[in-house]
């Protein structure tokens, strides 16, 4: 059921997707995955060929991890948004000049392209049109599928229908996601050296193929354009990206 769900995400992505330029890294890399594969197991442009789909699972999973990192950046982006409407609160401001208040800092911080400033405009239109504070952060997290957004959105929206302490409670929250955060940053500093080991490894069997291709030419000329080395090229192929996708899947812990 959870793997329906999973595939129906996907296909819903797909039907709405937009192809825009900074995707195009993501096709190339891709194309340029297929050739690798085709080349140095198969020694075939045919192969080449065969292999190009091989760009859309990668192209998802690229993706999906642009969103992951992205869900990152905006969670820390709004922890220091939330510290600047903790300040202007307690400097006497109401909490809807507080987050304009705050959007300047994010402004001087990180830019006006920034992702929080993207958000927090959305914020300030929504306010403008006598939309609720609360329900603005609930779609602003349900939009970024921050988890950390989300909580804090559920929370304030609690808190103003209860008329609790304000200050208090985002300051409280503000706190719980730094705590996260530094805990993520110390697993990324532990794993670092480790990602990049991995990293290497999965480029290895590229170089050893090529370097023995290069250095003794004819060595894998048995295993290439006869039926018994397609079917041995294929398992090693599939080890490898079984390999690859258990190494990704080790050094990339969430928290």
């Amino acid at each position: 059921m959870e793997n329906l769900k999973i595939l129906k995400n996907y296909w819903r992505q797909a039907l709405n997707y937009k192809p825009s330029f900074s995707d195009l890294p993501y096709v190339i890399q891709g194309v340029g995955i297929a050739f690798a594969f085709g080349m140095l197991f198969y020694d075939s442009y045919i192969a080449v060929i065969a292999l190009l789909p091989i760009v859309i699972p990668w192209f998802i999973y690229q993706k999906r991890l642009e969103k992951i990192r992205n869900r990152r950046i905006i969670g820390i982006q709004f922890m220091d948004a939330m510290i600047s409407v903790t300040t202007n609160l307690k400097a006497g401001y109401s909490i809807e000049n507080a987050f304009r208040e705050a959007g300047k800092d994010m402004v001087l911080l990180y830019g006006k392209k920034s992702m929080i400033c993207s958000y927090l405009n959305r914020i300030y239109k929504g306010i403008a049109n006598n939309i609720p504070l609360e329900k603005l952060l609930i779609n602003f997290g349900n939009e970024s599928e921050n988890t950390d957004i989300q909580d804090f959105a559920g929370v304030f929206a609690i808190a103003k229908k209860s008329g609790g302490n304000m200050t208090e409670i985002i300051s409280r929250s503000v706190y719980v996601i730094s705590k996260k955060i530094e805990v993520e940053k110390e697993i990324d500093v532990l794993v670092s050296a480790k990602r990049m080991e991995a990293r290497i490894m999965n480029l290895v069997p590229f170089f050893i193929i090529l370097y023995v291709s290069i250095t003794s030419p004819g060595f894998f000329s048995p295993l290439y354009h006869n039926l018994f080395g397609i079917i041995l090229m294929s398992l090693c192929m599939g080890v490898y990206i079984g390999a690859y996708l258990l190494s990704e899947k080790i050094v990339n812990i969430t928290v």
